[in-house]
């Protein structure tokens, strides 16, 4: 039992260390990547382009950002949810605590229960 604990904790700490060594597009904000990693830890919307013409969104705290992918960990679930970066269109990162915005019951969101400014 301690050692799938133990793996579970190894697991969850996966995010990318920066040095002088790293890749500009993690370090230089200019790049996505780059700029999504100050975004860490926000409850964000995350709309992608699958195909030519087909928009789907993913809300969630942004986890941890690579070169070329996003983890947010999902508001209805609390799974990690592995995204790739080039299918992103649109990202919109709320302003407030996420966790103090999903305790707000009076909120009455169809889709997303708690989140009422997506």
């Amino acid at each position: 039992m301690a050692n799938i604990e133990e793996s579970q904790n190894q697991r969850e700490n996966r995010n990318v260390n920066i040095d002088q060594n790293s890749p500009e597009i993690l370090t230089n904000n200019i790049y996505t990547p780059a700029f999504l990693r100050e975004q860490i830890g926000k409850l964000l919307r995350v709309e992608f382009l699958i195909g030519t013409n087909n928009l789907t969104d993913r809300i969630g705290i942004l986890e941890d950002v690579g070169a070329s992918y996003i983890l947010l960990r999902s508001i209805e679930s609390n799974n990690l949810v592995y995204c790739d970066i080039y299918a992103i269109k649109f990202v919109t990162m709320s302003s407030s605590n996420p966790y103090e915005r999903m305790n707000m019951s009076m909120m009455n969101n169809r889709y997303y229960p708690g989140i009422s400014n997506f």
